[in-house]
Order: structure tokens, then sequence, then C-alpha cells
């Protein structure tokens, strides 16, 4: 279901099943892991589980073995040197996407439940008046499509790209998304972009979203930073 939203350098594993730990399946926790599930309901430590089995089988396709993915000071998780990566899960639905920062400067990826948000305060936080109009647009054009919902899963995935890049937090409104009917969107940023990575500074993101079998997925791609050519001396 995600794969078709990213270019062939990311790696994607995905999952509309849970795994369980316990089950010959292949699937476990490192004790790191499990320190942070350590008070979770059964079906919070599954979808825990199953995600990370999600993303150590896309690290495994990248010759890197199984090992601990801890979480972060912002809480995504910590992936192996020279390697970017996003999970998000839903209900009903897991996974992973990784790939090497020689092909990717970051990347993110969100899925949500086809619902609309719960009520107009959700909204009215999440959103600008600007894309509270846009939404009224397409409603009415499509009504099949939750655009609500999508709209908060483009700042998810956006939120997702912007923080390994700059190191520092995103707010809702610090982003102005523009859904596309055919399956894109546009991220423009109202924060200055400064990176710490070494990439250009950032205005904004292209990004890509897929409505499947009741669930809404969005994904943001980053290519890595050109490389900066030494100026030449001149010649005498």
């Amino acid at each position: 279901m995600l794969a078709p939203l990213l270019p062939p350098p990311v790696t994607v594993v995905d999952t509309f099943g849970d795994f369980g730990d316990s089950d010959g399946d292949g699937t476990f926790l490192f004790p790191e892991e499990e320190a942070l599930v350590a008070t979770a309901v059964p079906g919070r430590r599954r979808e825990f589980t199953t995600v990370r089995h999600c993303a150590r089988t896309a690290l495994a396709a990248f010759g890197f073995p199984p090992a601990p993915l801890i979480r972060g000071p912002r809480g995504a998780p910590r992936w192996p040197a020279g390697m970017v990566g996003s999970l998000t899960h839903c209900t009903g639905y897991r996974a992973a996407a990784v790939a090497r920062t020689t092909t990717a400067a970051s990347l993110g990826i969100d899925a949500e439940p086809a619902e609309p948000l719960r009520d107009e305060g959700v909204l009215n936080m999440v959103t600008l008046a600007p894309e509270r109009t846009a939404l009224r647009e397409l409603a009415a054009h499509r009504p099949d499509i939750p655009w609500d919902r999508l709209l908060f899963s483009a700042k998810e995935s956006v939120y997702k790209t912007w923080s390994p890049l700059t190191g520092r937090p995103l707010g809702f409104h610090e982003a102005h998304i523009t859904l596309h009917p055919h399956g894109t969107f546009t991220a423009t940023l109202l924060v200055p972009g400064t990176t710490r990575t070494g990439h250009p500074p950032l205005t904004g993101f292209e990004g890509r979203w897929r409505l499947h079998d009741g669930v809404l997925i969005t994904a943001v791609w980053v290519p890595p930073a050109p490389l900066r050519q030494a100026p030449r001396s001149s010649q005498r």
C-alpha cells in the first residue's frame, strides 16, 4: 500500500495484521524496547512489536542485523548510522520505510483511519483558516474523501520529515498544506527552515497520498543535498 508513494531507493515493509511477540513468527522485542511498552495494554504492545518487526525487516534488506530501535529526543526511532526512516501505525495497518542517507536526506510517513476528525475543535487546532476553506471546496467535489483527516496525516508526515533535518519541532500552524485530488500535496513552511545536516534551508515539501481499504496514508521524501564542488583555483 505504501510502496507506490515512495521512490525505489526507499524500502517499505507494511502489513494489515499484527504479529505476536511470542508465537514463533519471528517477532520479538529487545529489552530496551520492552521497557518502552512495559505498562502498555496488549493492543498497544502488539502494534509496537509489529511495526518494529517491519522496520527490522526493512533494515535487513540493507544488510543490518536485528537491533533495538529506541526513541530519540522527540519520540522518533534512532536509526542505524547511514540510514533514515519513518514508522507509522493506525487501526489495522503498520508500516516502516527506510533508506540510505546517500539516497534520502529524510522521509516521513503517516497512516490514519479514513474517518473525519472528531470535532471542529480538533480541526481548528490542526489547521489554518485558508486550509479549512480549501477543505470545504475539496469536500464539495469529492465527498468520499475525509479531507480533514488527510490534511492531518499530511502534516504528520511533514513533521516526521522536518524534525531529523532541523532538530526542532514544527507546530500544526507552521506549515500550510495544499491537498491535490490526484494524490499529491504541497507543504509550504511558514517558519525558517535552517537545517543542522548541511542540507539547504527548507522552504517546503512535496508529498503523496493514497486511500486504500479504509486507511489514508501520506508520505514525504527529501533527496540528499547536492554535493558542493570546491571552487577551481585560477590558473596563471
